[in-house]
């Protein structure tokens, strides 16, 4: 981990590089007034939009939309069963599981075309009292249950004994954008009518604890934190589904779930403050997590050591080497095949335009994992056998 002071703010880096765009984020970051303790960034981090993704930021009294992200509540879950990967024939996993998985669940921008039955969607909030959300409801029920794209996906991966695992990743789907768009804004045009010290341009736009817009924008995003879950449980059930009707005999230990894009009330160095996780893994100690690696590359399960310097956090992931564009412009869409078919990885890489989740687009995550054994203990390495991409 390096540490140094930025704007006399304390700065903590567990990647050994860092890339222009977040080191300028990194710098405006730092001359925030609210700032509690110091800034922290994980082995994963890069350039975002106003927070770096892989950044961790506490906060004294306000909390900061755009250090959330618009992807709110986004995350992991992974299931373990009693299945030997090397038993499952190619083609049952190929022609049974992964087209059934296609076929039940909407990928990328797809939506359900019916509402799901609203038993799969969050309980214990007032939905009358949630602005974007209430309008956005009947919306939200055709989408969970549906992976969104970019770098959302759906794996069947093998543990170091074998055992067949399920993994995905995804998050609260258009309806946390709306809700992560609309506070954003409003707290924009709330720091300009109060003239505050952040300047716009750094995008790190605040509501202050006690306002009713604090309050309302905690719920919504309390919401889509929940609905979230519900998105990645009832794919997760649904693809539990699909695969017992290939193999009867299954069976599946209880799902791992974390998330990596959200605030919450935490205690730190004697206080209690707001920490924002943008694309950061919470890892107390003893707490369970995944961090998966990028297409074709290792994933883990992982158990938290509680690091105090992190506020208790991981990384989320490998983290990107290069953006969507560069990746699609430079990388050789033959080697990237290559390295996936030489592995016996079922993909669907089948043009350019697929190049932007490519593997060499992200950074090698044995490196990211050695970079953070102060933060977390690996428990299980998982291999890719079957990916589905959004």
């Amino acid at each position: 981990m390096n540490e140094f002071l930025l704007n006399d703010t304390p700065v903590k880096v567990w990647a050994k590089t860092v890339d222009p765009h977040a080191w300028k984020e990194i710098d405006n970051l730092s001359r925030l007034p609210f700032i509690y303790h110091h800034l922290a960034f994980m082995p994963d981090v890069h350039g975002g939009m106003g927070m770096p993704i892989g950044g961790v930021l506490a906060t004294k009294n306000v909390v900061v939309p755009n250090a959330v992200g618009v992807d709110i509540g986004c995350g992991m879950c992974a299931v373990k069963t009693n299945l030997m990967a090397e038993e499952i024939p190619k083609e049952l996993i190929r022609e049974k599981i992964m087209a059934g998985i296609r076929t039940r669940i909407p990928l990328g921008m797809d939506h359900h075309s019916e509402l799901q039955d609203e038993e799969f969607m969050p309980k214990g909030h007032d939905i009358d009292k949630l602005h974007v959300v209430s309008r956005q409801y009947t919306s939200a029920r055709r989408q969970v249950g549906t992976l969104g794209g970019g770098n959302h996906f759906i794996e069947l991966q093998k543990d170091n004994e074998g055992y067949l695992w399920i993994m995905l990743h995804s998050g609260s789907r258009n309806l946390g954008k709306q809700v992560g768009d609309y506070y954003n804004k409003v707290a924009k045009e709330l720091n300009a009518m109060y003239l505050t010290a952040v300047d716009p341009s750094w995008q790190m736009h605040f509501l202050p604890l006690g306002s009713k817009e604090f309050t309302a924008y905690w719920k919504e995003m309390s919401y889509c934190v929940d609905f979230a879950l519900c998105n990645r449980q009832l794919m997760m059930e649904r693809i539990k589904e699909i695969i017992a009707d290939a193999i009867p005999e299954v069976e599946f230990e209880p799902m791992i779930n974390i998330a990596h894009n959200y605030a919450a009330w935490e205690h730190h160095y004697g206080e209690d403050v707001i920490v924002h996780r943008k694309g950061a893994v919470r890892a107390r100690a003893g707490e369970i997590g995944i961090i998966p690696g990028s297409q074709g590359t290792s994933s883990y399960i992982v158990e938290g050591l509680g690091c105090p310097e992190s506020f208790m956090s991981s990384s989320h992931g490998a983290g990107r080497l290069m953006s969507r564009t560069e990746a699609i412009r430079t990388l050789s869409l033959e080697k990237e095949i290559e390295m996936l078919d030489s592995k016996g990885i079922i993909h669907g890489i089948r043009s350019q335009n697929h190049l932007d989740e490519a593997a060499s687009a992200y950074k090698n995550i044995d490196e990211v994992m050695a970079n953070q054994q102060d933060l977390v203990k690996i428990l299980t390495r998982l291999s890719p056998i079957a990916v589905v991409k959004g």
